[in-house]
């Protein structure tokens, strides 16, 4: 398997480059050349599969050999082994026709669990048979930080550096990533928005003496092995719902556009779906294009679901190279207009082909807080504002009796307890992991949105800079 960028002026690489490299040369993003494909038969057998297995077998041909088979699979396995729930990523039924997918019992409590403890795992094996170090850069809007801190803490071969906007995430989510002691992690909490944490990083990437002096590598869903990850639970959920034989929606609270671009590809590779809905907050850059075919940042409003407040969806650009029919040519095309006006235009045909897989629907904060209430007056079940933003989305759309509609359910409700408790009345349940985060000293520097000044806190606490 060989994975091209989206831009087309980038080396080709194999797996194990690819997860190391993360961000194509070119400023593009890293696609596999071509869609493996899953016959229906397979599809049928992983509704009597353990996680474990099935996440081995949708995995496998995108490694393509690149990690022996029993070491993959023991990453796969320790990787999950810490998750609470023994379906790894279980389905719940709120009512007929209508179940929630909660992928958020990893040790963050956050959708990002699932993708990160692989992730952290693959690039450490890799480096330590390289005898290589390397510099995680990561953007966060919240959970992202606290998955990756999570998964590369105390790795001899990684130093972590941690950027997310100051004071726009929620305190959970803010000390899941501040108090790690370990002192591989660092954290910066920068004077800005997410967007602005995540065009430093693109900004870092394509500094080529910056990323080659630091071996920068990234996690976040721009890493092609964070899509792969994510592309299991769409299998797994609706296999045990009767596919390939019985048809499935999918409604994801969307911001970075990574999570429903995996059940995306897990259509290409013959998973029978009706339609990919695209949940948004206030910030509805993504329902507006997919809507109107013009994706224009207008600016971030913050909202109760702070992990869905961007304006710049990285992975939306995956999407743009297969709409385009991989022509690289229009891609960057779009990507220099966005960059030097904020805004682009799809053409008709490649609108046609984004509609035929996607809709998508904004849910306003009202309704948002007004799900969670009725939610939990309903079954006694509390669900997080991204989850409520999905679930409000699914219950507006058009729906057909016969089809299954799965929400993602993307954070513990602890991880929002504000929200929620100004909801429904009622604090959330407070996980014990979560609780003693509360009695720990925090670590991080307040730094100005300054690509210079970023760069030079890495540089000075690198240990790969220092190593050369």
């Amino acid at each position: 398997m060989k994975y091209i960028s989206t831009r087309g002026n980038a080396p080709e690489l194999n797996f194990e480059d690819v997860i190391i490299t993360g961000l194509a040369a070119d400023g593009g993003l890293y696609v596999p050349e071509t869609w493996p494909q899953l016959s229906p038969d397979q599809i049928r057998s992983f509704a009597s599969m353990p996680y474990c297995d099935v996440a081995y077998e949708v995995m496998m041909p995108f490694v393509d050999g690149a990690i022996e088979d029993n070491v993959f699979k023991d990453i796969i396995a320790e990787a999950y082994a810490g998750f609470s729930h023994p379906a790894v990523v279980p389905l719940k039924e709120m009512r007929p026709n209508e179940w929630i997918l909660e992928i958020f019992h990893g040790p963050t409590f956050a959708f990002k669990d699932v993708a990160l403890q692989v992730l952290g795992r693959l690039i450490d094996h890799v480096l330590e048979k390289r005898d290589e170090r390397a510099t995680i850069v990561v953007a966060t809007s919240g959970d992202t930080g606290g998955a990756a801190i999570e998964a590369f803490r105390g790795c001899s071969h990684a130093d972590v550096f941690v950027i997310y906007p100051h004071e726009r995430v929620s305190e959970v989510q803010r000390r899941q990533m501040t108090t790690a002691s370990e002192d591989n992690v660092y954290n910066i909490a920068l004077k800005g928005t997410f967007d602005d944490c995540q065009a430093l990083v693109k900004a870092m990437f394509n500094h080529s003496a910056f990323r080659d002096n630091l071996k920068l590598s990234g996690v976040n869903s721009i890493n092609w092995a964070r899509i792969m990850a994510q592309i299991v639970y769409y299998f797994t959920s609706a296999s045990s719902l009767g596919a390939p034989d019985r048809l499935v929606r999918f409604c994801v609270p969307t911001g970075n556009f990574g999570d429903i671009y995996a059940g995306y590809a897990a259509g290409k590779m013959g998973l029978s779906i009706d339609k990919l809905t695209i949940a948004t907050n206030m910030n509805d850059i993504l329902e507006r294009v997919v809507r109107t075919g013009r994706y224009e940042v207008l600016g971030v409003t913050p909202t109760a679901s702070p992990s869905m407040d961007i304006q710049v969806s990285s992975n939306f650009e995956r999407l743009l190279f297969d709409a385009h029919g991989r022509d690289s040519e229009s891609i960057v095309r779009l990507m220099s207009s966005l960059s030097k006006s904020g805004a682009f235009t799809i053409g008709p045909e490649a609108l046609r082909n984004i509609n035929d897989d996607f809709d998508a629907v904004r849910t306003e904060e009202e309704e948002t807080l007004k799900t969670i209430a009725d939610v939990y007056a309903s079954s006694g079940v509390m669900i997080d504002p991204h989850t409520a933003v999905a679930l409000a989305g699914s219950r507006c759309d058009n729906q057909n009796d016969n089809i299954a509609n799965i929400i993602l359910s993307t954070a513990h409700p602890a991880k929002f307890p504000d929200a929620v408790e100004k909801a429904t009345g009622h604090k959330p349940h407070m996980p014990p992991e979560l609780s003693a985060l509360f009695d720990l000293s925090e670590r991080f520097s307040v730094l100005p949105n300054d690509l210079e000044t970023i760069e030079g806190f890495i540089e000075a606490n690198a240990r790969a800079n220092r190593s050369n």
